[in-house]
C-alpha cells in the first residue's frame, strides 16, 4: 500500500508491506513453511514461534509442509493470559526447546525483541531467527543482537520496492 501510514514502532512511512496478503494464500503460505521449516533445520531448531500475530501463520506454515514434520509452532503474547493458565508463550514448548523466531515485517525489531526477552523467561533457547520482509531500517540487525544469533531474510524491500521513495 503507499500512502502515509503508522508501524508498529510509532514511525511513519510513504508505504506499507502487508506479507500476510501473499502468506495467507496457499500458494505463499506454502512457499513460507518450505523455508522457514528448512532454515528451522539448518538451525537445529525443534520449534518456531514469536510474537502473536506474525507468528500464528509462519509457525503454522512451517509445521504443516513435510519438512516440518518434526517441528512444533507456538507464538508470545503480547500480554499474559488472564484466564486458565496465564501463559505468555502459547504451544507444545518448555523449558529448553530450540526455537527459531519468526517474524514477517521487520522495521525496528521492537516487538520481535519483547518476544524474545519473554521466551528467554520461559526457559526456551533461540538458535536464530528469520524474517520474511526486512525493511531495512535496523530491525534485523537488532533481532540479532537480542538472540546473539543469525538472522536471515527471506526478502528485502529493496527487492519488493526498489524505486521508494526513501531509497
Amino acid at each position: 500500500m503507499l500512502g502515509e501510514v503508522t508501524l508498529s514502532s510509532g514511525q511513519t512511512a510513504q508505504y506499507y508491506v502487508d506479507a500476510r496478503r501473499a502468506l495467507m494464500r496457499p500458494a505463499g503460505f506454502r512457499a513460507a513453511g518450505e523455508l522457514i521449516a528448512d532454515a528451522a533445520t539448518r538451525h537445529g531448531a525443534e520449534a518456531v514461534g514469536g510474537p502473536v500475530m506474525a507468528a500464528i501463520p509462519l509457525a503454522c506454515a512451517a509445521i504443516a509442509v513435510p519438512g516440518g514434520d518434526g517441528l512444533v509452532g507456538f507464538f508470545v503474547r503480547k500480554e499474559r493470559k488472564q484466564h486458565g493458565l496465564q501463559r505468555w508463550v502459547e504451544g507444545p514448548v518448555e523449558a529448553g526447546t530450540r526455537c527459531l523466531v519468526v517474524e514477517d515485517t521487520v522495521t525496528t525489531g521492537g516487538s520481535t525483541v519483547e518476544a524474545i526477552e519473554r521466551m528467554r523467561e520461559e526457559g526456551l533457547e533461540i538458535v536464530a531467527g528469520l524474517v520474511v520482509v526486512d525493511r531495512l531500517s535496523g530491525g534485523t540487525e537488532t533481532i540479532a543482537d537480542a538472540i546473539d544469533g543469525p538472522v536471515e531474510a527471506l526478502t528485502t524491500i529493496d527487492d519488493l520496492y526498489p524505486d521508494r521513495p526513501d531509497r
